[in-house]
């Protein structure tokens, strides 16, 4: 591989132009190719960094046979991703592909069989778990310093849905529903976190507040803004998702939760903050040289990256998983998260939409082929 890697972005809406930002940061890229039907999507990204005059495309097909790109990283609408990776797995490219990694699991299990034998690597984009506190937590809670992991708890608290080029993620049919769209980074990260695949779900949500007096072209919107999602593992580890989009006023908006036999992990958003306490030290007085206070035995510090040049909107971590990635297709490494993890990410939201839709439990043999359960 050449030092520089020349790099085409596929969708360069706001989260194509953010890849576009970090690849900038980085360095040892350059962006030489852009694709997007919508020409005012186009030109924003082009002319985003001084220096770089990628080529335009409107269909993606032309820049993958362009010619001009060493990987390629797809950001285009959710309902577009298995047709565009369809065409990038028949190239030797690698790829990045944003979450979702589709919408159905069909279209899945048909994109894993493209992919069997094929020498590039294809990467799902999960930044979460790269953000600086979530990572130090994962780091602390795998190297065994609060026991055995049993709960898994995340909350998000958050603004709704950012408008999109045509308003394209006001339907479920488009997005895959809030519950992929939105939270399978969180289903990842539950996996991640307990090294265990989920097995059954259940939820109960549903769309309460947002979007409900807006129209297009006589439709309303029916993306659920609301819901809570229990996850069970085979062990009898749990963990559950709390999400609401229409809490704006929230100080940290997301947090995330490890609880061990032996102690708890708490990472919180955008304080990046760590709180990190052990059983055995409760009702001390001082741990590690701070004062307790109401916490009984609770250290908290903020966590950051000094390596990171960008912080953009992830906190630094789209960043962080551009480096992973580049580092992988020069070297030759495995995707840190292959399409089988980006597939059971997407297959426990949609288990935890038809729970919501019939009300009862969900168990993932009944959404996924035994064989990735």
């Amino acid at each position: 591989m050449k030092e520089k890697i020349r790099y085409g972005i596929i969708g360069c809406g706001s989260m194509g132009r953010e890849h576009l930002l970090n690849l900038h940061a980085m360095g040892g890229a350059e962006v030489t190719a852009i694709a997007d039907p919508h020409g005012p999507s186009r030109d924003a990204a082009a002319t985003l960094v001084d220096g770089w005059r990628p080529a335009l495309f409107e269909r993606h097909e032309d820049l993958l046979a362009s010619g001009r790109c060493d990987a390629v990283v797809i950001a285009s609408p959710n309902h577009t991703h298995a047709t565009v990776l369809r065409d990038a797995l028949a190239t030797d490219l690698p790829i990045l592909a944003e979450k979702p990694l589709v919408t159905t699991v069909a279209d899945g299990l048909d994109l894993l069989r493209r992919a069997q034998g094929r020498k590039a690597i294809t990467w799902v984009a999960q930044e979460y778990r790269y953000m600086p506190p979530v990572a130090e937590m994962i780091r602390i809670a795998h190297a065994g310093e609060i026991g055995r992991l049993h709960q898994v708890g995340i909350r998000e608290h958050r603004e709704p849905f950012y408008p999109k080029v045509g308003d394209w993620n006001r339907f479920s049919a488009n997005t895959g529903g809030t519950l992929v769209e939105k939270c399978c980074h969180y289903f990842n990260l539950m996996e991640l976190i307990l090294r265990e695949r989920a097995v059954r779900v259940f939820a109960s949500g549903g769309q309460r507040v947002n979007h409900l007096d807006e129209r297009y072209d006589g439709k309303v919107p029916d993306i659920l803004d609301s819901a809570y999602v229990i996850v069970e593992y085979a062990s009898g580890a749990r963990a559950m998702l709390d999400l609401c989009m229409f809490a704006e006023n929230s100080t940290d908006n997301e947090h995330i939760v490890i609880v061990g036999a032996e102690g708890k992990l708490e990472s919180l958003l955008p304080s990046l903050t760590l709180r990190h306490g052990r059983r055995a030290d409760w009702g001390r007085r001082e741990v590690w040289g701070q004062p307790s206070g109401t916490g009984r035995g609770v250290s908290v510090r903020r966590v950051w990256d000094t390596n990171i040049r960008y912080a953009g909107q992830h906190f630094g971590a789209s960043y962080i998983e551009h480096q992973k990635f580049a580092q992988a297709v020069r070297e030759g490494l495995p995707a840190e998260i292959p399409l089988d993890e980006g597939l059971r990410a997407v297959a426990v939201g949609l288990a935890a939409h038809r729970s919501i839709e019939t009300g009862a439990p969900v168990a993932l043999r009944d959404v996924l082929p035994a064989e990735l359960c």
